[in-house]
């Protein structure tokens, strides 16, 4: 039987300005797939090579398939969906797939607006994966697709989704399959080399209101350190890679396990031959701080923390459990141990003003990290925070969910005024940096390293890619009146994804009124019923003094 992997052709002018970054979704499902003897799969990275629907529909038909299977995160999933329906066109036999974050909570969209998929994977996909291409083999599919965990698919005119699949307990049994990808395509711009993104931990104990990964992949599990290591390793002297970066949404949270693999690390020699990056918290950084020169040691040379926000009120609305003071306190320490920080901020939302955003300027000049990021806040709609706001979401066409178009409209100013002031910060921030700090803080690797970060940023620049610049008529302060979006407004949600979201508010207005009632009924004083509201926060978002240890 042969598969066809296809990675659809979507860019934003986001993250992809730093680099070409290698599709891991794929060498993970393909190497669940090898372990259950399935050899004859292909793997078209559409996005990288770029492909035209002629060149796609060239491949199909050259390669004949019987299974056609895509991936999507929210912004590229009509991309996806158009790869499948060029799939139908050309080789109408083959079994058409679809997994990933926005498919999996989605499912009832996208199988509304794009009936030719065959069947959605829910959720973690490596064993699902398998026992679907099982089905198929064995002439069970459909007839048996009830029957099968995690899925989602059209029967007739009804939307079915069978019981969630169990997460993968096993995970050191996961063994990816990095020989899948063409190696020399996948380039990190800031150092000039080859890129990797392994997984050491899948999930996040925490429910941050604007993220939606602790709901995808539900409990926090960690693999092997050594494990982890052995895969880096491979990927160091087999594929030249020079720099990875964990895919995990917090590599420091279990304390020893981190520490374990900064160790292992060490002791194979690896730091002389890569470099390596993670997001965290700014709370991991605290209590890590006399590790710090040990995890430099270990090559550990960028961290992304998601500060978030400026203001104490905004980090309370995303549920972070952190202080403005700590995010000051964790880049300062950052720097001491010599690791580069890139401080993230989530504006855009509808209560955003000019203000607001010259406060996250002024406070990001003076906590001084060395990278920046304005990333505007996206609407997931499957998180928490979008149950809360929903009714303010004007713009559903996903495309352009991609953390650098204002979908929000803020109420004190409109979205071309918003991409203005967020560009403006942009500006102020490098320039000064690319004058008074790249070019003499610091010798050797970090200067090689922030000299590369701003080479990569002035080639989106003058490529008018970062930010979707080109595509919104964006030139500078003096085109802000002549900025168009294009959003397309005929986009909007299925049916039964609206009855979704109105029975989900009808379950929240339910428990609000329980909770009122119950408080009515019993009033206990204000200290006491303050410190368990903390508490109860602080288990919830794991903002608290506790980490975990061990999983």
């Amino acid at each position: 039987m042969r598969i066809c992997f296809i990675h659809p052709n979507y860019r934003s002018g986001g993250a992809e300005i730093a680099g070409t970054w290698p599709p891991a979704w794929v060498a993970y499902l393909t190497g669940a797939l090898r372990q259950a003897g399935y050899e004859d799969i292909t793997f078209i990275d559409a996005m990288t090579d770029n492909l035209s629907e002629d060149d796609l529909r060239k491949q199909l038909k050259a390669l004949q398939p019987d299974v056609v299977a895509s991936t999507s995160i929210t912004p590229s999933i009509y991309a996806a969906e158009r790869l499948l329906e060029i799939a139908k066109e050309e080789v109408p036999n083959a079994v058409r797939v679809l997994g990933g974050i926005h498919a999996t909570f989605m499912f009832k969209q996208v199988l509304s607006e794009a009936p030719w998929v065959d069947v959605i994977c829910r959720g973690e996909g490596e064993e699902i994966i398998v026992e679907l291409m099982d089905a198929i083999r064995d002439g069970k599919w459909p007839e048996n697709r009830r029957d099968i965990k995690g899925l989602a698919f059209l029967d007739g005119d009804e939307i079915v989704a069978t019981a969630a699949a169990p997460t993968i307990r096993d995970i050191d049994k996961i063994k990816p399959d990095w020989d899948i990808l063409e190696w020399k395509k996948y380039i990190y711009e800031p150092l000039n080399c080859r890129v990797a993104i392994p997984n050491m931990a899948r999930g996040c104990p925490f429910t941050c209101s604007f993220c939606s990964q602790w709901k995808f992949w539900r409990d926090y599990r960690i693999r092997d350190p050594k494990l982890v290591v052995d895969e880096i390793e491979e990927l160091v002297e087999k594929h030249d890679v020079g720099f990875f970066i964990l895919a995990d949404e917090e590599p420091t949270i279990n304390r020893k396990k981190f520490i374990a693999f900064c160790q292992e690390l060490i002791d194979r020699d690896l730091p002389k031959k890569v470099k390596w990056g993670i997001n965290t918290r700014v709370t991991d950084i605290l209590r890590d701080e006399e590790l710090l020169p040990f995890y430099r040691k270990a090559g550990l040379v960028h961290i992304s923390l998601g500060t978030e926000a400026a203001a104490q009120l905004k980090l309370d609305q995303f549920n972070k459990e952190t202080r403005v003071d700590d995010n000051k306190r964790a880049i300062q320490l950052l720097r001491d141990a010599d690791i580069l920080t890139e401080a993230q901020f989530i504006v855009g939302l509808d209560n955003e003003t000019p203000e607001t955003l010259e406060e996250t300027f002024q406070l990001c000049w003076d906590w001084q990290p060395d990278l920046a990021n304005w990333a505007m806040y996206t609407p997931w709609p499957f998180t928490p925070l979008f149950e809360e706001l929903h009714n303010k979401v004007e713009v559903f066409d996903y495309s352009r969910y991609n953390f650098v178009n204002p979908i929000m409209k803020p109420e004190a100013m409109d979205r071309a005024e918003l991409l203005d002031r967020v560009m403006h910060n942009y500006r102020r921030f490098y320039m000064r940096k690319a004058f008074f700090h790249y070019p003499w803080r610091g010798t050797g690797f970090r200067r090689r390293y922030l000299l590369g970060c701003l080479k990569a940023f002035l080639k989106a620049g003058v490529g008018r890619t970062f930010y979707d610049l080109g595509k919104n008529n964006y030139w500078g302060p003096q085109s802000k009146d002549k900025v168009k979006f294009d959003f397309d407004m005929d986009r909007k949600p299925a049916q039964a994804v609206i009855e979704d979201w109105e029975s989900a508010a009808d379950r929240a207005a339910q428990a609000k009124a329980k909770r009122q009632s119950k408080d009515n009924s019993f009033k206990m004083p204000p200290e006491e019923a303050a410190g368990k509201q903390a508490a109860a926060a602080a288990r919830v978002c794991g903002g608290g003094d506790q980490q975990m240890e061990d999983a």
